[in-house]
């Protein structure tokens, strides 16, 4: 292995240059375009953190009910998986990024009507779509970029292109924390209990007026992306194409143990991930209360804290980008797993703020995770690669499976030890670091060990 002291200093686009060459064809601005799309969901991705928090209020709802915004997103990619799969293999990897896109800048539109009507069933319609066009986009950007280059470099330029995700990312939380905490009425949701109808429905229709406007301006964001993608002619070399009937190429998907066990840690890392970013907010806020703060200002303090951990996440992804050039891919997703899941373990033992440090540093572990595994379940899948990308985005189910489970144990109440039910439901996604580190040892023993003359580490 390459000793990386002995590596010249080089920025991080010129290390990946090549990797946007395949049969002399340059990847560079198609690429740049596609990875627009990676920074555009992961902006609405965690923009909705927040809103779970605020829906709850708006609606006078528990933490459970909130989390149905997540699972009515994650549920949406499910079902939408294989049409879009379907519909990229008849057309083109460019028609599903288009079809995503359109979908996607529908669902921020029917924001206002879904507004109008004041009830919490249309807004999860609405994000039903918007999960509609997000799972479309991921059923096609992810293998278009994996497609853009030689597949011994493919986990890299996903991570590459993945690292653009938490950018986007810092600017959805950031306009959530600005625009939609700060603006929302200060009144708790057990002061909102006590309001009569009338009271309850002027705070309401304000607060419904002050989440939606981000998303209107997502919408005209997300439109002027579709026209520039429409209008730039994509190398059709990146574009593999089969008749393979779907059932043929399942069944030979099936039969990849590499690829099988990828799909089933994607499912535990998503549900992971979710559950982790998701109720941090509902984690720091019990911590700065229990300190005496008030509690819109421990919301937003946890929201601060939370844009720490996509600071450290975005940073961690090209650190890790860098790494993969030297560290074999499972190897490296094995000991960040371990070490996520020992943080994990302080984030359930400290009943303080030691917890919620323990819980911003679980984001550089997952910086890797999405994008790797994704990368390691698609080696060796060959004209299988569309059908592939299905299962890997269907496993985005896992944020609709273990968040919602989590905050039933937060909503119960229950107490062991004296730890919090807060801190007792992030066993949930220990767990599912646990069968992570489990997948990246098995790969990289399959990958590296049994095949020790193999030069892709990545």
């Amino acid at each position: 292995m390459r000793s990386i002291y002995n590596i010249k200093p080089k920025t991080v686009i010129e290390m990946n240059v090549k990797i946007l060459n395949k049969d002399g064809v340059n990847y560079l601005v198609p690429f740049i375009l596609i990875t627009s799309c990676f920074a555009l969901w992961g902006f609405a991705n965690d923009m909705n953190g927040p809103i779970v928090k605020a829906f709850s209020k708006i609606f006078r709802m528990g933490t459970t009910g909130g989390t149905l915004v997540q699972g009515a997103i994650n549920l949406a990619y499910f079902c939408m998986a294989f049409p879009a799969a379907k519909f990229i293999q008849r057309y083109t990897f460019k028609s599903g990024v288009l079809m995503g896109l359109g979908l996607f800048t529908l669902a921020t539109f029917l924001f206002l009507p879904a507004k109008l009507c004041g009830q919490f069933i249309p807004f999860l319609a609405v994000y039903f779509i918007l999960g509609c066009g997000l799972s479309f986009l991921e059923t096609s950007c992810n293998p278009f970029i994996y497609c853009m280059g030689p597949e011994e470099t493919a986990t890299r330029r996903l991570n590459l292109a993945q690292a653009f995700n938490p950018i986007g990312a810092l600017l959805g939380m950031y306009i959530a924390m600005q625009f939609i905490q700060a603006r929302m009425s200060d009144m708790t949701t057990e002061q909102r209990m006590e309001l009569s109808d009338q009271q309850f429905n002027i705070l309401k229709d304000n607060d419904l007026g002050v989440l939606i406007g981000p998303y209107l301006g997502l919408g005209l964001a997300c439109l002027l992306l579709l026209i520039l993608i429409r209008m730039r002619k994509m190398p059709k070399a990146a574009d593999t194409s089969t008749n393979k009937p779907m059932r043929v190429a399942l069944r030979e998907l099936y039969h990849i143990k590499n690829y099988r066990e990828g799909v089933v840690a994607q499912f535990f890392y998503v549900g992971a991930q979710v559950a982790c970013w998701t109720l941090i907010l509902k984690y720091g806020t019990r911590i700065f209360m229990a300190e005496g703060m008030e509690e819109k200002a421990a919301e937003i303090l946890a929201q601060k804290f939370n844009i720490g951990a996509m600071v450290l996440f975005s940073v961690s992804r090209f650190v890790c980008t860098w790494f993969l050039k030297y560290v074999s891919a499972g190897r490296l997703l094995s000991v960040l797993a371990i070490l996520a899941a020992v943080l994990i373990g302080g984030v359930i033992l400290f009943p303080n703020r030691n917890g919620i440090y323990c819980l911003v540093a679980v984001s550089a572990c997952m910086s890797l995770m999405f994008p790797t595994i994704y990368g390691i379940a698609l080696r060796g899948v060959g004209d299988n690669v569309k059908f592939a990308s299905t299962g890997l985005i269907m496993a985005i189910l896992g944020g609709s499976v273990f968040p919602p489970l989590q905050a039933l144990i937060i909503d119960s109440k229950i107490s062991i030890f004296g730890l919090p039910s807060t801190n007792i439901s992030y066993i949930i996604p220990l767990v599912c670091f646990v069968v992570i580190a489990a997948y990246g040892h098995r790969a990289y023993v399959r990958h590296y060990l049994l095949n020790p003359g193999s030069k892709n580490h990545a």
